[in-house]
């Protein structure tokens, strides 16, 4: 039997590659759908969304975490591509910049229509499938880029926005950010204000999935609680593996459980190991840990590719999906189950999503209130229709600060 050292590791090599194998096999039906991916984000840093620029051919862009042959290696048959500007752009530019950004995702598959399709609906996913193409969506990074709108909301749905993260990294006018939690902002909403609610049943009515990563928790349990369809959180993993506030604690689990709404698991390092150092089993302890909690039915995948600086050991691009689906295998999760997270969870939820949607439409109208003026920001807004007077809307301290160097050379000051 000395003379047989060399076969126990073998073996184990062996295995390793029946692993992966599986899992080519099994994605070569049931690609990957991610949740977040920052790409457009990219376009616009590296290139101001110049897509014909020859340095931002996505065949060849080396820069980044994602492009043409990586997604392809990775089985990635559907995208969401998150439309996303910062938090400084609120009751500036916001809704200007986001028509810009949603713009990238479509000429990306007008550009390369051999590879993207855009889609708006959990049917044309599958027609991406058939065809081989990367079914493409679009979801709204940040509750501010609607600028507190019901309208823009609305505007929005319409251009091929299927999910709405309602906060960033900042409270809007009407939802809690998760710096709350942490003690770097002050409750604004205390979860949600009144027209928050109302943004959201808008969003049931039009079909725009909820997304609740970067929420406050008070914000994810009112929403959990208010919306009539399921929910999810496009690029989150477990608070209890990782106390991260980004993260998603056991009782608001409980609450996906009861809804079938859906996590899908974020790859950034801080979120899995709550250090800069985090591996590809770390990773699958998060979609371990949710699917003991939540159930199978609850677990996705949001990578946050080209969103964050830095990755996991074994995950560090688009093109690694199968490596991680190899590693559930391992622990023995079923076809089933793989399949699920892979695909099957989101096409779900977004389904019923969509279903809720065709009730509500035909039993009420659109959501018609608009928010309170009084809770909007930014001195260069107007008050056309919240008086019978429209004009320029300066708050009294503004106007009198501005008028300040005049009336000082009146020597009325």
């Amino acid at each position: 039997m000395l003379t047989l050292w060399w076969f126990w590791p073998l073996l184990a090599i062996c295995a390793s590659d029946s692993f992966r194998d599986r899992a080519l096999e099994i994605m070569r039906n049931t690609p990957v759908i991610d949740g977040h991916n920052d790409l457009p984000w990219q376009l616009l840093d590296l290139f101001n969304n110049q897509l014909q620029d020859q340095r931002a051919d996505l065949n060849t862009l080396t820069k980044t975490h994602t492009n043409i042959p990586k997604l392809k290696a990775g089985f990635v048959g559907g995208q969401f591509w998150s439309a996303y500007l910062p938090c400084d752009t609120q009751n500036k530019d916001a809704v200007k910049r986001i028509l810009e950004q949603m713009d990238v995702v479509h000429r990306m598959c007008q550009l390369y229509p051999e590879t993207f399709l855009c889609v708006t609906n959990s049917s044309d996913i599958l027609l991406a499938f058939q065809s081989g193409k990367v079914a493409s969506l679009i979801g709204v990074e940040g509750g501010h880029l609607i600028d507190s709108s019901l309208g823009v909301l609305r505007a929005l749905y319409h251009l091929g926005m299927r999910y709405l993260t309602l906060t960033h990294n900042c409270n809007t006018p009407w939802a809690d950010n998760w710096l709350v939690d942490k003690g770097d902002d002050k409750a604004e909403s205390q979860g949600l204000s009144d027209f928050g609610k109302r943004v959201l049943k808008e969003m049931n009515r039009l079909g725009v999935m909820i997304d609740l990563s970067h929420v406050s928790v008070a914000t994810m349990k009112a929403a959990l609680q208010l919306s009539k369809a399921p929910v999810i959180f496009s690029h989150s993993s477990a608070y209890s593996l990782c106390p991260h506030r980004r993260n998603v604690p056991d009782d608001v689990l409980q609450m996906v459980k009861n809804t079938s709404s859906l996590v899908m698991v974020n790859f950034y390092s801080e979120f899995v190991s709550c250090s800069k150092d985090a591996n590809l089993s770390r990773v699958a302890d998060h979609l371990d840990y949710i699917k003991k909690v939540a159930g199978p039915g609850a677990v996705g995948l949001g990578g946050d590719y080209d969103g964050v600086p830095k990755l996991p050991v074994g995950l560090e691009d688009v093109s690694k999906y199968p490596d991680l689906i190899a590693e559930l295998l391992r622990r023995k999760w079923t076809e089933t189950e793989v399949k699920g997270v892979l695909a099957h969870n989101l096409l779900r939820v977004f389904s019923d999503v969509e279903r809720i949607s065709n009730d509500m439409q035909g039993m009420q109208g659109p959501e018609e209130e608009p928010i309170s003026l009084a809770k909007l920001e930014g001195g260069c807004r107007t008050r056309y229709g919240y008086s019978q007077a429209p004009s320029i809307h300066f708050q009294r301290g503004a106007l009198l600060a501005s008028l300040a160097p005049l009336l000082f050379s009146l020597h009325l000051l």
